[in-house]
């Protein structure tokens, strides 16, 4: 019995060797594609002229939430008013030191050139750790990914540190799970910090009618951000290409305006503020026991500073460096300092400080110029919300929604109109339910806390896993930044109940709706892998598939980039009838921030040139659209003809037409066939195999022309089949299980865009193949 087990065995063992030996007999790697569609990438270089104009531009984009801060701070930072005067100092002190210690030095320095390709923000930082190391959740990549020109990647010295890391972070699936929940957390962070900027912003600029006439009511200053605010979001479908021309000259000419009135008090109140930038008064602040409880409104001066890494996209990191040193930097602290001389003569003043320490000649046009810069604030907040929205979408973490590019110019600029419905009720509510700047300061320092905590764990892996700095090195910035930081969480985190709870309530909201859609989503795709058929059981069926191959060509979609999706079996095995032509169409999304359009499509032939079967895997990356405008469908049909083109003029060179069965040195498949096809396939093995041989050593009959044959396929028509699956709980899952999978996945998969609005597949061309599968 013993011995007749162990034969059976290796026989079984055996077959499942031959079979994966037939699978990339015919089925092979796409790396001699990958590799004729790499190009040489050139960097462009800036001139100096050139890195001036970029940095006026991006103080438009960049730095207006930043710059938009010296209208609340000191409000926020003393809201029960000014006990002595060295107060002032203290916090004026608090302030330069986390301008630059925080934004200066760890930001604008360091933490904005670890770009991905020039893109900041959370989920570049993610994609980035995951080219260097084998960490995403949807384990869909290829080898063959890595040679794309914007999938930057180094290796590994076996005993470096780096590698020593690399390891850890992949040795157990908690580990990439725990950082996939820390990327969430942070993203959801922005949103909400999305929400409360254009909140506190406008509400702080128009604080200024209050000042000219002091009987207004509170109310109509709110009522008044509450119509411009609504008229904001409802001018985004327009996009802001017409008028983005204006954001930049505003900006400037806040930064000159805040500057100058600062220097202006300084030279008028009260010079001896100036010793504030001495160090000791910071510890004076803290010993008097008055700094702990000022953190959260000091904090507020910094606000922004995450959103300037989240929008670098467009500008070089020398131009955003440029424009900070030279601008933002020095006028920020002009201003901030020019608030503290003022303060130290007026200390009953602190409420409307900003306001009350500009000369009265001017202060209607800096009311003006406040709102207009509060206005590009926000506008940046929220196309950074968009942005955020668009590479958690690309990454499988957000349901589908509609993306509308709004500019032929800038790829950034685009449009989502439900997060932007979302976004204005929120934000109105905000503003409307706390009407003051107090509450939701207090909103905004929680949430930009939390985002720079989580960004500088994210910083530690990125140091050693792509820069390989040295751990001490890296031990000393970790330091260095969790002590800041964390002082000023500390105090915050005593704020939940003062308008702190607002942000993490939103960011709860949002994490949750974002780890059950990437949660159903893994299960679809390790379901679609374990699952897919052997292809020698296609091959089997010898060039008819088993069934009348009528005029046309199928794309059958999959988000396997290799072997045949169950989708297919299932609809072959219930219908009698194929396409001439089939093409399995695998549409997946890489870590990287956009797949340039010559490297986009890898077309490889499945099987012996008589069965007309091909696959294509369309690579995307989290910065690129599936415009309406762009025919997806023809660039489809462009490059299979382009394939077999090149295919042609090799004269049967082509490495699909010989292989060997004994020279394959390849890994075992992370999928499986079926458990019937496995029966099947073990005892009818050798004749599959002798079957399907003999057509390798044979092309097209001559006298039939491929691409005239595709091409009357193709104007015969084309099919889009596509996989409707239903994701259900097993019935013995956990009531919670229940929930997430059989209710609230379900209702985010029904109000979610599908596939054929994603390609623009017309209904008619459409085929719908059911399944249901418990996880």
């Amino acid at each position: 019995m013993t011995a007749r087990m162990n034969s059976n065995e290796d026989t079984e063992v055996a077959g499942s060797g031959r079979m994966w030996a037939l699978d990339q007999k015919f089925d092979p790697p796409l790396d001699a594609e990958a590799e004729k569609l790499k190009n040489m990438h050139v960097e462009k270089k800036v001139s100096a002229f050139q890195l001036l104009r970029l940095a006026f531009q991006s103080l438009g984009v960049v730095f207006g939430d930043l710059g938009t801060s010296p209208l609340y701070v000191f409000y926020n930072t003393f809201p029960d008013g000014i006990e002595e005067a060295e107060d002032v100092i203290g916090a004026l002190s608090l302030i330069i030191y986390s301008l630059t210690l925080i934004t200066l030095l760890k930001y604008v320095l360091i933490v904005c050139t670890a770009t991905d390709n020039g893109q900041g923000g959370t989920f570049a930082l993610y994609s980035l750790l995951c080219r260097h190391a084998d960490i995403r959740t949807i384990p869909n990549q290829d080898h063959t990914d890595e040679q794309l020109t914007t999938y930057s990647c180094a290796k590994f010295h076996e005993q470096s540190f780096a590698a020593k890391t690399k390891k850890w972070l992949e040795g157990h699936a908690f580990k990439r799970n725990a950082l996939l929940v820390l990327v969430l957390a942070g993203s959801c962070m922005v949103i909400g910090d999305g929400i409360l900027t254009p909140a506190i912003s406008v509400l702080s600029a128009l604080g200024g009618m209050k000042v000219e006439y002091p009987k207004m009511s509170s109310d109509v200053v709110m009522l008044v951000a509450v119509a411009l605010l609504f008229g904001l979001f409802c001018i985004q479908h327009y996009g802001t290409d017409a008028f983005s021309w204006l954001f930049a000259p505003v900006v400037l000419l806040w930064f000159f305006l805040i500057g100058s009135i600062g220097v202006f008090n300084i030279c008028k109140y009260d010079s001896s503020v100036l010793k504030a930038f001495s160090p000791v008064y910071v510890y004076r602040f803290f010993s008097r026991g008055n700094g702990w409880s000022s953190l959260g409104g000091s904090m507020l001066s910094i606000t922004g500073t995450e959103a300037l890494f989240a929008d670098l996209s467009h500008f070089p990191v020398a131009a955003i460096q440029i424009a900070f040193i030279l601008v933002v930097f020095p006028c920020l602290i002009c201003s901030y300092t020019g608030q503290a001389a003022y303060l130290m003569k007026h200390s009953d003043h602190v409420s409307d400080v900003f306001y009350s320490s500009i000369p009265e000649s001017i202060h209607w046009p800096a009311l003006i110029v406040a709102v207009a810069a509060a206005i590009v604030a926000s506008q940046a907040t929220i196309t950074a919300t968009f942005s955020l929205v668009k590479q958690a979408l690309a990454l499988g973490c957000f349901p589908r929604v509609k993306v509308v590019h709004t500019s032929k110019k800038f790829l950034n600029q685009i449009y989502i109109p439900d997060i932007n419905w979302i976004l204005m009720i929120l934000c109105l509510a905000v503003t409307a339910g706390f009407k003051n700047q107090i509450e939701i300061g207090n909103a905004s320092g929680t949430a930009v806390i939390l985002v720079m905590l989580l960004t500088t764990f994210l910083m530690v892996l990125i140091m050693l896993l792509v820069w390989r700095w040295h751990w001490v090195i890296v031990l000393l910035f970790t330091s260095l930044s969790l002590i800041v930081e964390g002082t000023y969480f500390s105090s915050v985190i005593f704020k939940v109940n003062q308008g702190g709870w607002v942000p993490l309530v939103i960011a709860v909201a949002f994490f949750i709706v974002m780890s059950i859609w990437h949660y159903g989503t893994v299960k679809r795709y390790e379901y679609e892998l374990h699952s897919k058929v052997s292809l020698a059981w296609i091959l089997g069926l010898g060039s008819s598939l088993g069934l009348v191959r009528v005029p046309g060509i199928g794309l059958v979609y999959t988000e396997l980039a290799n072997g045949v999706p169950h989708i297919f079996s299932h609809f072959i095995t219930n219908l009698p009838a194929i396409h001439s032509v089939v093409v399995f169409v695998c549409v997946k999304n890489l870590p990287v921030y956009t797949v340039p359009e010559g490297e986009r499509f890898l077309i490889r032939r499945i099987g012996p040139p008589d069965f007309f079967m091909f696959r294509c895997v369309a690579r995307y990356g989290y910065k690129d659209l599936h415009l309406k405008d762009v025919d997806f469908e023809r660039d489809l049909m462009d490059s299979l003809f382009t394939f077999v083109r090149l295919e042609n003029m090799m004269d049967g060179s082509s490495d699909s037409d010989d292989y060997s069965l004994s020279d394959q040195q390849t890994e075992q498949s992370a999928g499986e066939p079926l458990e019937f096809m496995n029966n099947e396939l073990s005892s009818n093995m050798d004749t599959i195999i002798s079957s399907v041989d003999p057509p390798l050593a044979n092309h097209v009959p001559a006298d039939i022309d491929e691409l005239e044959f595709l091409k009357n396929c193709r104007d015969a028509g084309v099919v889009h089949m596509l996989g409707n699956t239903v994701v259900m709980a097993r019935r013995d899952s956990r009531f919670y299980k229940k929930l997430a999978i059989d209710y609230l996945y379900a209702f985010l998969r029904k109000i979610c865009r599908h596939n054929t609005a994603i390609f623009s597949i017309p209904p008619e061309s459409l085929l719908n193949v059911g399944q249901i599968i418990r996880v």
